[in-house]
């Protein structure tokens, strides 16, 4: 914005020493003030009266964090010339110019503030000076107002994320964020994360989603879908086509992921928008773990299971003896019937 080699000089000024840098492009010395007050006024040198020639000066406007800089001139007479080369006024934010201002009226290559109001980024904001060695009429200079305006962080912009995932509140100087029934405000202070790490299933058959299917799953969240049937019972799950969960297309699952934990086997990361084929976990006990990151807007997972009983050893009747009913493969909790010919008791064991 303004260069490069600096030294301090004290100037016999009223409020306070002031800094001076030394600009090596100018013949001028720039003095820079520094204004932390909520409100105030900046004049051009001699305001209202002609401004001297060959002058350079910086105000450098800071307000508490929470806040911007309104900026508006409510006189502005500077010296006009093509594309403000000579004498401008010039406004900055910390690492970009704003406008670039002279003359007394709008034209192809000259610009004045008129009824513009200038809004920073951000909590500073600079406004520089600068006359030539000549003006061969006079200019009266200008006056600009400035105050501190509260930033509406609960107020988003279509190509920002939101400041919170449920709920902002705004107060002057900063905001706070909240979540709706049953989620928890993560440590970032704006996800909000829901508590799903006890659910147990003991139904043989059963339907699991992730948090609020189908509307996007939370961020920032760790669950545990545990299902426990009886022992001799094989889990197998059936994920639905409806299956949407943060990916990535070149690392896989790096963000967000769906894991099968039954017994030593381990089934995953699933992610993306295609589901898992049928799982057969051939385990009574089955996790699933489900990890979110603090991004994303995805649909997230639906899946049933289901528990059959596992295969029994093969039977065969007795001689001179009959199974009822007589089938290839019998499974545990089944129930059969043993009957011997006339004549004939059974003993046991049968095998």
């Amino acid at each position: 914005m303004f260069p490069l080699a600096c030294f301090w000089f004290c100037f016999d000024v009223p409020s306070a020493l002031l800094p001076v840098l030394f600009l090596p492009a100018s013949p001028a010395w720039a003095q820079v003030l520094l204004l932390a007050d909520m409100y105030g006024t900046i004049q051009s040198p001699n305001f209202p009266e002609s401004y001297p020639k060959d002058n350079e000066l910086q105000w450098n406007v800071t307000v508490p964090s929470g806040y911007t800089i309104r900026l508006y001139f409510m006189h502005f007479d500077i010296e006009p010339s093509y594309l403000c080369e000579y004498d401008y006024v010039k406004v900055y934010s910390e690492t970009e110019e704003l406008a670039a201002f002279c003359g007394r009226e709008n034209t192809d290559t000259e610009r004045v503030p008129a009824d513009d109001v200038i809004l920073s980024p951000g909590s500073m904001l600079s406004v520089a000076f600068r006359s030539d060695f000549s003006n061969e009429e006079r200019h009266s200079g200008f006056e600009a107002h400035y105050s501190a305006v509260d930033i509406d962080e609960c107020r988003g912009k279509n190509d920002e994320e939101l400041a919170c995932d449920h709920f902002c509140h705004n107060y002057i100087g900063g905001y706070y964020c909240s979540c709706r029934y049953g989620y928890q405000l993560h440590s970032d202070n704006r996800t909000c994360k829901v508590e799903c790490s006890d659910s147990v299933y003991t139904e043989r058959s059963g339907l699991i989603t992730s948090s609020d299917f189908p509307k996007p799953y939370p961020k920032s969240s760790d669950c545990v879908y545990r299902i426990e049937v009886e022992e001799g019972f094989l889990v197998t799950l059936d994920f639905e086509d409806s299956f949407d969960i943060e990916d990535h297309p070149e690392v896989p699952c790096p963000y967000d992921y769906i894991k099968i934990e039954a017994g030593a086997r381990v089934f995953g990361p699933f992610c993306g928008d295609r589901p898992p084929d049928r799982i057969q976990t051939l385990s009574n006990s089955v996790s699933i773990r489900f990890h979110s990151d603090n991004s994303g807007e995805n649909l997230g997972w639906k899946l049933t299971y289901a528990s059959a009983g596992s295969e029994c050893p093969v039977l065969l009747a007795p001689p001179n003896g009959h199974l009822e009913p007589l089938q290839s493969q019998y499974l545990f909790k089944e129930h059969i019937t043993v009957t011997c010919d006339p004549g004939y008791s059974l003993s046991l064991p049968i095998w």
